[in-house]
C-alpha cells in the first residue's frame, strides 16, 4: 500500500493499489451484454472505446499500476431534489486538483509517468476498485467500501511504475442480498443481478436523457439525479459520521433548497450564476426546467 501521508489534504480516505492487466473475459462479456441489451439508453459514449475499456493500459503507455481512490462526500439531505453528490463544486475538477500533490509524491518516491482519471476515460471504476480491494460492487451496483458505505467518488491514479499491490479482499462480498434497494426503486432499474438498466435510472433520465420525456415518465419527485436505492441500503446506516469532506464538497444551501418550482423560474443567467462550477451544469436549463415541468406534471396528476 502507499504511504497515507501521500494523500493528505487531496479528501482521499481510503486508496488501494492493483496490478493493471486486461480486465478478466467474464467481467468483460458482462458490460458487452449490458451495451448489446441498450441498457445504456442514449450513452453513446459507452460503446466508443471498446478495447481501452477491456485493457487501460492503453490510456497510459507502459502504464504497471493504478491507485484507486474513494472522495467521500455528504450523505443525502431529508427532502432533498438533487442527488447529494451534485450539492458541492464538480468534482472532476475538485479532486483532479487535490491528487496532484499524490501524484507528485508518486514520481518523485517511485519515478514514472502517471495519469488521473476522474469519472471521464473508459475506465471500468467500480471493476477496478474491487481488484484493488478497496471495496464491493452490491447489488445496486454501488461501491461499498468497508465501514465508510457508498458515498464516494471514485478516481483512479495510473502509473508506468510498479507501485507496491494491495490484494482484494478474500472475505465474501458484505452485500446483504435483502433486497431492499430492489424494492426501493421507483423506476425499477435494478436486475436483481447486481447490474442496472440504466435507461429506466432516474439518474440517467434527469441528467444523461436529451430531448422531451416519453408521456409515461415519472420522476419520482426527482429534479436531478437519485439516492433512492443508496439511501434503502442497511449498510449506509453504519457509516462513519465523522468523515472528512472536502470544504469545496459541501452542499451549497442554495442548490440543496432547490425546488422544482424555483427551477422553472431560473432563467439563462440565474442558472449560470446558481450552478458555476456545479456538476448540475451538464443537464443545462433546458434540461433542468424540463425535469421540473414532469415533476409538476406528476404532482398535478396526483392532485386529481
Amino acid at each position: 500500500m502507499l504511504p497515507s501521508e501521500f494523500f493528505t489534504d487531496t479528501g482521499v480516505v481510503r486508496h488501494r493499489v492493483a496490478l493493471l492487466e486486461p480486465v478478466d473475459p467474464e467481467a468483460a462479456e458482462r458490460y458487452d451484454r449490458f451495451i448489446s441489451q441498450g441498457r445504456h439508453g442514449q450513452m453513446a459514449y459507452l460503446e466508443r472505446y471498446d478495447e481501452v475499456r477491456r485493457d487501460p493500459r492503453l490510456l497510459l503507455e507502459g502504464a504497471r499500476s493504478i491507485v484507486c481512490c474513494a472522495i467521500p462526500y455528504p450523505a443525502p439531505q431529508p427532502g432533498c431534489q438533487v442527488a447529494a453528490y451534485a450539492l458541492g463544486d464538480d468534482y472532476h475538477e475538485v479532486i483532479r486538483r487535490r491528487l496532484q500533490s499524490a501524484v507528485e509524491k508518486i514520481r518523485q518516491t517511485y519515478g514514472g509517468e502517471t495519469r488521473v482519471c476522474i469519472d471521464t476515460a473508459p475506465l471500468r471504476e467500480r471493476y477496478w476498485a474491487e481488484r484493488s480491494g478497496l471495496g464491493y460492487v452490491l447489488l445496486n451496483n454501488h461501491l461499498y467500501i468497508p465501514g465508510l458505505g457508498t458515498y464516494f467518488f471514485l478516481a483512479e491514479i495510473l502509473s508506468t511504475a510498479e507501485l507496491p499491490c494491495d490484494q482484494p479482499a478474500a472475505t465474501q462480498s458484505p452485500c446483504l442480498g435483502c433486497g431492499r434497494c430492489l424494492r426501493a426503486c421507483p423506476a425499477k432499474a435494478l436486475s436483481g443481478d447486481g447490474s442496472c438498466d440504466a435507461s429506466r435510472c432516474l439518474s440517467y433520465l434527469t441528467i444523461e436523457y436529451r430531448g422531451d420525456f416519453p408521456e409515461s415518465t415519472n420522476l419520482h419527485g426527482r429534479l436531478y439525479g437519485c439516492d433512492i436505492c443508496a439511501q434503502a441500503c442497511p449498510l449506509n446506516a453504519h457509516r462513519q459520521s465523522d468523515l472528512p469532506i472536502l470544504p469545496e464538497l459541501q452542499p451549497r444551501p442554495e442548490v440543496a433548497a432547490l425546488t422544482s418550482d424555483a427551477a422553472l423560474r431560473l432563467d439563462q443567467t440565474a442558472f449560470s450564476a446558481l450552478f458555476r462550477n456545479s456538476p448540475i451544469k451538464r443537464t443545462k436549463l433546458a434540461g433542468l426546467r424540463r425535469n421540473a415541468n414532469s415533476l409538476l406534471n406528476d404532482s398535478n396528476s396526483i392532485a386529481n
